[in-house]
């Protein structure tokens, strides 16, 4: 997996969506730090996402790469963000990367002892350790330092202790820069530890008792 400052070498300008938490952000990524501008929101992925763009007056066309988180965060708006990629995708076919949030989070902090959480509902939660992977765990099995971003939704009550850490992408990112945290894909869609599974049914003749 490419690092964002090899992407930026590479592809720049590279056009960055991330609906994972209820501050929508946008970026236009240069190939320095300096250059990048960005934009945010607190309205709903649907219009969010595109009121950003907006703000900025940038083409999605001119983009060299597309980026986007694809999890953990709501679901909605990860996958409002790869609609969009997607049709873009369509019209002018170029890279796109997915990254995960508690990753970078982690990377941008480098606290080994840390466990970075989201929601996972049903009293279970997302979570991230530097050199490990993200995992789904109950509850009960988070111990020791626990962090969350800012402004990811939950359902469950937070583990006690939890503390909370700023999910602004242009100190995050510029803090990981460096981190292979960008995985190229075809399909931009939310992160999913599994597929779903459905169960199936026979049709049988009503009889009566």
């Amino acid at each position: 997996m490419p690092s964002l400052a090899e992407l930026r070498e590479r592809q720049a300008p590279l056009l960055l969506l991330d609906a994972a938490s209820a501050h929508i952000q946008v970026g236009w990524l240069g190939a320095t730090a300096a250059a990048d501008r960005w934009a945010a929101s607190e309205a709903e992925a649907g219009t969010g996402l595109f009121a950003a763009l907006a703000t900025l007056g940038i083409d999605p066309g001119a983009a060299g790469a597309f980026v986007f988180c694809d999890g953990p965060g709501s679901i909605l708006g990860i996958r409002t963000a790869a609609m969009a990629l997607r049709a873009w995708h369509v019209l002018s076919p170029r890279p796109m990367y997915g990254y995960c949030s508690l990753a970078l989070v982690a990377h941008a902090r480098g606290d080994a002892e840390a466990s970075i959480i989201a929601d996972a509902r049903r009293e279970t939660w997302h979570r991230y350790r530097l050199g490990g992977r993200l995992e789904r765990v109950p509850t009960a099995e988070l111990t020791g330092r626990l962090v969350t971003p800012d402004a990811f939704r939950h359902w469950s009550q937070p583990p006690a202790g939890v503390a909370t850490t700023p999910y602004r992408l242009p100190e995050l990112l510029a803090a990981a820069a460096t981190a292979d945290l960008f995985l190229p894909t075809d399909s931009p869609d939310a992160f999913l530890h599994e597929e779903p599974g459905y169960k199936t049914w026979t049709p049988q003749i009503h009889r009566a008792p």
